[in-house]
């Protein structure tokens, strides 16, 4: 299936649970063989991420309107993995180093308001455009620039805190 892990990822990062985005990610790929005739254009990625977008907020308006549930305190165990796209290292200690680096970003990544979150995975984890963020988002090319830029300082600003933090 072209771009599962795409999909996937970006599914994980807006809904922030693993079999959420599991499902998230099988109906977006229904709705797409189920409305391919509507595709149009070589850019297939901003139509699939457009598709789960919708799929993911449709998700949330449904929770808003769901009665509330007691919280999980449960990390999910994908949130402690390593990342798939990490390199062995050459000495433990730049690995655990590296491990805490990686689970601060993402961390960091997910308390950034959904706007900004949402734009800065499609940006910086997905390497789409300007334009695509735009059009995945229905926002003008300017409101994503300025939501990247927000969220980028927001990055900077928290890391720099958490460094801060640090003995």
């Amino acid at each position: 299936m072209p771009l599962l892990d795409d999909v996937y990822t970006l599914a994980r990062y807006l809904l922030r649970d693993a079999n959420d985005a599991e499902d998230a990610v099988q109906e977006c790929y229904l709705r797409a063989l189920k409305h391919f005739h509507s595709y149009r254009g070589p850019a297939f990625k901003p139509w699939l991420f457009a598709i789960l977008r919708n799929v993911c907020n449709a998700e949330h308006a449904r929770r808003a309107t769901s009665p509330t549930t007691a919280i999980d305190d449960r990390h999910d165990e994908a949130e402690r993995a390593a990342p798939l796209w990490q390199e062995t290292e050459a000495t433990p200690e730049v690995q655990l180093l590296r491990r805490f680096d990686a689970a601060t970003i993402r961390r960091l990544v997910a308390e950034l308001e959904p706007a900004f979150r949402e734009a800065i995975v499609l940006r910086e984890i997905h390497h789409l455009s300007y334009r695509e963020i735009a059009d995945i988002v229905a926002a003008p090319v300017g409101t994503v620039m300025s939501r990247l830029s927000r969220a980028r300082a927001l990055l900077r600003a928290a890391w720099t805190a958490e460094q801060e933090r640090m003995p």
